[in-house]
């Protein structure tokens, strides 16, 4: 595997990302029990095949993953990597985006990290906060974390895409970077694309997380806790087995879909192994041509199942298409966008 990984630059940071994100909440041991070792090999692995963006959080694990990621990244060149974490989020029902706990949690992050300073600072899940809070206390809070060189680019996260314009138009230009979006960037669910131009138009990195929708756009189906609702279960279990009786992965189908939008800066994937981040590169070099196969994935032969595959995924999928799930305050989750 000797092609190069492209990227795309983040919105107006100048910075430019691998169009795949390593997403370390595995590192925490929040889907299943990690050897720290394998974690450590995966982040090197990824940065040997062209993954320079690493993305965590204190939350994931109860703050193993940054401790697991800050010891594999001191091994890389510092200015070659984009190291992203969160404030805010701590636990399932903790939250706290308070100006005072802001601070203290980026300098427990920068030390479980090793590292002098964090290139995207997000606030995580601010569905889960008074989002005037967010407008009027965290956010120049992070701003006076810029100025101190402590973080370089601020960021918010969230389900419910109604939070991003109503902190977006509330906070002062520039307060805040780049938008952090998940579950809403799939083959279920595109609803993202309708805020990309309001995004782009502020200047505005966007990244994707959760393209396999947590686990709905697998095999193996969804963990338990899944909060969709029961049809777009079922209609994902029925793309789910289509795709397994065609002899096509729906993972790698689902993570190719979502690499294609040039829109979306990254697409994060959680990955703990070497062989999870091998795959996962070799189904973007695929999905982009740039792996000496075509666009659609490989040789021609797969390309046309994968595209055969792909249509009849779609028509599945099309009567719980963008259906989603409450999230955070109930006040935040129907906000229009």
């Amino acid at each position: 595997m000797h092609a190069k990984l492209p990227r795309r630059v983040l919105g107006s940071t100048g910075l430019e990302v691998s169009v795949l994100g390593f997403g370390a909440s595995p590192l925490g041991s929040v889907f299943e029990e990690i050897n720290e070792a394998d974690g450590i090999a995966a982040v090197h692995e990824a940065f040997r095949l062209g993954i320079n963006v690493f993305d965590t959080s204190p939350f994931y694990g109860a703050t193993k993953s940054e401790t697991v990621l800050g010891k594999a990244l001191k091994d890389l060149p510092r200015e070659q990597i984009v190291v992203c974490t969160k404030v805010g989020r701590y636990g399932p029902e903790l939250f706290d985006f308070s100006a005072e706990r802001i601070t203290a949690s980026v300098a427990e992050s920068l030390a479980r990290l090793q590292t002098p300073y964090i290139d995207l600072l997000q606030c995580h899940d601010i569905e889960f906060a008074p989002l005037d809070q967010i407008v009027n206390e965290t956010l120049p809070a992070l701003a006076r974390l810029k100025e101190r060189g402590l973080v370089r680019f601020v960021g918010i996260t969230g389900l419910p895409l109604g939070v991003f314009p109503y902190v977006l138009d509330r906070a002062p230009p520039g307060a805040v970077d780049v938008v952090l979006s998940y579950c809403h960037y799939s083959l279920n669910d595109t609803s993202l694309a309708g805020l990309v131009p309001y995004l782009r138009a502020k200047g505005l990195g966007v990244i994707s997380a959760s393209p396999l929708s947590m686990g709905l756009l697998t095999k193996q189906g969804p963990p338990s806790w899944h909060p969709a609702p029961p049809e777009v279960k079922a209609a994902c279990a029925a793309a789910a087995s289509h795709c397994a009786a065609q002899g096509v992965d729906i993972s790698s189908l689902a993570l190719k879909f979502a690499l294609r939008n040039p829109d979306i800066a990254t697409t994060l994937v959680g990955m703990a192994s070497v062989e999870v981040v091998r795959a996962n590169v070799e189904s973007a070099l695929a999905a982009l041509g740039a792996g000496g196969g075509d666009a659609a994935g490989g040789t021609s032969e797969a390309a046309g199942a994968e595209l055969r595959a792909l249509a009849e995924v779609e028509r599945i999928l099309a009567p719980a298409r963008d259906v989603t799930w409450p999230s955070g305050r109930p006040e935040n989750s129907g906000l229009p966008f």
